[in-house]
């Protein structure tokens, strides 16, 4: 007799992981199909931030609220040091240009409940004592955290195994078959079959792939982030950083071309956090690059000047390493959660681009939510693959009509 799983899942990223934990702390039956390793994508290749001040007010604000009150009592849950802490985040402004669209940015989250503030410079030095005079005010929110992303897919992998999580890793899905049954015959490299009852793209940067196999064009591309690491050095400063300068120009577009053309063509915008280990990440690009995941010259040594603008006292400090990976990003910049409605089945938890950390718990307690028929605890009906499918349908519509017009034209001729 075939064995037929609840639930299988594609990717053992940190959202696979993450709703297989809480898939099975409602006892689902679940299997994960990895192509490499636990972690191999974009989860092992970021940074350890929880910052909630990236986040556009809405939908994704309130998950990222969500998740963080989720990170407190994780630790606890999963029975693992996490390492998380909140030290608190700033985003460094420089001119008044940047100060107003701040302004409103910062007035608009604080509508959907996020501690945040604007201090003046002489704020930023009291909180940041090595920053340079170039900074003019920033933003401020006690709340920004970070959490490290290794162990928490460890915590999320070992619970779950205890649940009875199975996993194949080194075995990459090549195809998946509906049956007549309404089940899904699952195919990997290795030449099994898997039979469920449900399946979740969790394929991260590699969610169009899986898409393609059950004739779905997901708008998910992988975007390459490069990030920089430093020899073991103390504290800087009370807080996590960001610069304004890519979030203004990420919701003013327009004013892209006024960073360069380098700057621009690389993605370039600094995050700058120290692990708990005393190491600081310096990023990061983000490159439409196809899955080319390797680090360039280019990339890293455009991201070290951003770093020693804002902080001088750096010049003299060592890069051991660096590091690139590949985040999932969706075309309208949200993630794409829960069930492709002409794919009875078929369920799509990835997009989550350079969020992915910050959103895995309440992103896997959704996806369970959903499969399991529950109500979501928030309400992420825009997230849905619905409006990828509405939109292809209305392109559809239209290449048909254009083909009916230019039928009935050769038929006048």
């Amino acid at each position: 007799m075939k064995k037929v799983y609840d639930v299988i899942i594609i990717g053992a990223g940190i959202i696979g992981l993450s709703t297989a934990y809480y898939l099975t702390q409602k006892g689902k039956k679940v299997l994960i199909l990895e192509k490499k390793e636990i972690g191999a994508g974009a989860s092992s290749a970021c940074d350890d931030m929880i910052f909630l001040q990236s986040k556009k007010p809405g939908i994704l604000l309130q998950m990222a609220l969500e998740s963080l009150e989720m990170y407190k009592y994780l630790s606890k849950e999963l029975e693992t040091d996490l390492e998380f802490q909140t030290r608190g985040g700033m985003i460094l402004i420089e001119n008044q240009e940047q100060l107003r669209i701040m302004e409103d940015f910062v007035y608009k989250q604080r509508s959907y409940g996020l501690d945040v503030e604007l201090i003046d410079k002489r704020d930023v030095k009291e909180k940041q004592p090595f920053i340079s005079d170039r900074v003019i005010a920033s933003t401020y929110s006690p709340i920004d955290s970070q959490v490290n992303p290794f162990r928490v897919m460890r915590g999320f992998y070992l619970k779950s195994l205890e649940k009875g999580m199975e996993i194949k890793k080194g075995a990459p899905v090549i195809a998946l078959k509906k049956l007549s049954d309404g089940s899904w015959k699952v195919l990997t490299t290795e030449n099994k079959y898997y039979h469920t009852r449900v399946v979740v793209n969790a394929a991260g940067a590699w969610a169009a792939e899986v898409g393609k196999m059950v004739g779905i064009k997901i708008p998910i591309k992988p975007k390459k982030g490069q990030i920089a690491v430093t020899e073991q050095i103390p504290c800087l400063g009370e807080t996590n950083i960001w610069d304004a300068d890519y979030i203004v120009t990420k919701l003013i577009p327009a004013l892209a071309e006024k960073r360069g053309r380098i700057l621009s063509q690389l993605g370039i915008g600094l995050s700058f956090t120290q692990t708990h280990d005393g190491n600081y990440f310096i990023g990061g690009t983000r490159e439409f690059v196809g899955f080319d995941s390797k680090t360039t010259y280019q990339g890293i040594s455009n991201i070290i000047p951003q770093a020693l603008k804002f902080f001088p006292v750096l010049k003299n400090v060592h890069i051991i390493r660096a590091f690139a990976g590949l985040r999932p990003a969706s075309l309208d910049g949200k993630p794409f959660l829960g069930e492709v409605k002409v794919k009875e089945g078929f369920f799509i938890a990835a997009g989550h681009e350079g969020d992915g950390i910050a959103l895995a718990p309440i992103t896997g307690k959704i996806m369970a939510q959903m499969i399991c028929g529950e109500t979501p605890s928030l309400p992420v009906g825009e997230l849905s693959p619905d409006r990828l499918l509405d939109r292809q349908e209305v392109m559809n519509k239209i290449k048909l009509d254009r083909q009916e017009v230019m039928n009935k034209i050769k038929l006048v001729k």
